[in-house]
C-alpha cells in the first residue's frame, strides 16, 4: 500500500519538480518514480548501510535522502542531480513522504487497530467498520497471549517475538508497556489448548535459552470475531495474575486451566475473610508451623494417601498420622476425610489470595 501512496505523491509532484524523482526501499528496489518504466529496477549501489547515512548523499549522479519510522530508515527519496537544489528537493520530498506515511500508518495500520481493540480503545460499533476498511478477516479464530518479561535484558524481546511470528497478515505482536507484549495469533481449526501451551513454551524457551530473558505467558481463550479479542486479552491478564497468586512456579498459565483459583480470585475479599473465620473457628491458620503446612501440601499432592505421603516425606507412617491428628485438634478438620480436605485446600488458597493483594482488571 505504501508503494501506491508514494507513487501518487510523486505523480503529482513531477510537474512541479522538473527532474526525475522517486523512492527506493531498503531492498534497493525503486517502488515509485516519475519515470514509470523505472519502477521495479534494482539499484545495488543503495544498501541498508547506505540508507542509514545521515542527511542527503549523492550516488551515481542522484541525490538521496532517507526516511522511515523504524530505528533504521526503510526508504529513501531520490532526485536527479547533485547540486544544492537537488538536495533541497530531496529533503522536502523526504519530509512530505514521511509525514504522509506516518498519517497513513496511524489511520490504517492493522497492528494499531488490533491494539485499540484488545485495549478497548475503540467503540464496538466502529470495530467492524474499521475491519472492513482494512480488509481484515473477521471470521477466523484467534487467541491472545500476554508475555510478561520478568528480568531486565539488553535484548529486545519484542524484536525476538516478531521474528518468531513473521506472518504480519495473520499474527500481530503488540508492545503494551516496558514489560508486557501481546501476541494475537490466528488459529486454524483443530488446535487444542495443549498446542497453545506448546507454542507458549517455545516462546519461553527461546527467550530463556538463547537470549537469557525470562518471561511468563498468560493464555486467553480462543475466540471467533474481532470484538471478542478484548475478552481473550483480559483473560490472559487474569491468567497471569491468578498464576502469580496461586502457582508462582509455572511460566505458562492458561485461563482454561485456572479451575477453582479463578473462582476464588473473583470473590470479594470480605466474603473470603468470612469464609476463613467460619472454617477456622477453633484455631487460626497462622497457628500451623511451616513443617505442618509442608506436610499438608505433600499430603494433598499424594491424593490423601497416608502411606505414599510418609514415604515421600521420609517419615514413619505413625509420625504422619500424629501430625494429621495434631492438625485436626487445632483446626477441627480431619484431612483424611475428603470433604474436610476440600474445605482446607480451598481455605489455604483463599488465605494465599488475601495475602497477595492482587490487581483486578
Amino acid at each position: 500500500m505504501s508503494n501506491r501512496l508514494f507513487q501518487g505523491v510523486i505523480h503529482q509532484m513531477r510537474d512541479a519538480i522538473d527532474r526525475t524523482i522517486g523512492v527506493i526501499d531498503e531492498t534497493s528496489v525503486i517502488i515509485a518514480c516519475s519515470e514509470l518504466g523505472r519502477i521495479g529496477e534494482v539499484n545495488d549501489s543503495i544498501t541498508a548501510d547506505v540508507l542509514a547515512a545521515p542527511g542527503t548523499f549523492v550516488v551515481n549522479g542522484y541525490t538521496y535522502k532517507s526516511f522511515g519510522s523504524r530505528p533504521r530508515p526503510e526508504y529513501a527519496v531520490f532526485v536527479s542531480g547533485s547540486d544544492p537544489e537537488a538536495s533541497r528537493y530531496a529533503s522536502l520530498l523526504a519530509i512530505s513522504l514521511s509525514s504522509i506515511k506516518q498519517y497513513y500508518d496511524e489511520k490504517y495500520d492493522r497492528s494499531n487497530f488490533i491494539k485499540n481493540v484488545i485495549l478497548d480503545n475503540i467503540l464496538p460499533g466502529d470495530i467492524y467498520l474499521k475491519a472492513r476498511e482494512l480488509r481484515f478477516n473477521s471470521d477466523v479464530s484467534r487467541v491472545c497471549m500476554l508475555i510478561k518479561i520478568t528480568n531486565k535484558s539488553d535484548i529486545s524481546a519484542y524484536d525476538v517475538i516478531q521474528n518468531l511470528f513473521p506472518d504480519k497478515s495473520k499474527d500481530f505482536i503488540i508492545n503494551i508497556n516496558e514489560t508486557d507484549i501481546a501476541l494475537v495469533k490466528e488459529i486454524r481449526a483443530g488446535i487444542e489448548p495443549k498446542d497453545l501451551e506448546k507454542l507458549a513454551g517455545s516462546i519461553v524457551d527461546t527467550l530463556s535459552s538463547e537470549f537469557y530473558t525470562h518471561c511468563v505467558v498468560g493464555i486467553g481463550t480462543i475466540v471467533v470475531g474481532i470484538k471478542d479479542l478484548a475478552r481473550s486479552f483480559k483473560e490472559a491478564q487474569v491468567a497471569l495474575e491468578v498464576g502469580k497468586v496461586f502457582d508462582t512456579e509455572r511460566a505458562i498459565v492458561s485461563y482454561d486451566n485456572l479451575g477453582i483459583a479463578r473462582l476464588i480470585y473473583q470473590l470479594p475479599t470480605t466474603l473470603c475473610e468470612m469464609f476463613l473465620k467460619e472454617v477456622f473457628k477453633r484455631g487460626s491458620i497462622e497457628s500451623l508451623d511451616h513443617e505442618t503446612l509442608f506436610t499438608i501440601q505433600r499430603f494433598f499432592e499424594n491424593n490423601l494417601n497416608v502411606s505414599e505421603t510418609s514415604r515421600k516425606l521420609f517419615v514413619h507412617r505413625n509420625t504422619l498420622v500424629y501430625r494429621l491428628e495434631k492438625i485436626k485438634k487445632i483446626t477441627g478438620l480431619d484431612l483424611r476425610e475428603f470433604e474436610d480436605a476440600i474445605v482446607f485446600k480451598v481455605a489455604l488458597m483463599v488465605k494465599k489470595y488475601l495475602s497477595s493483594n492482587p490487581v483486578k482488571f
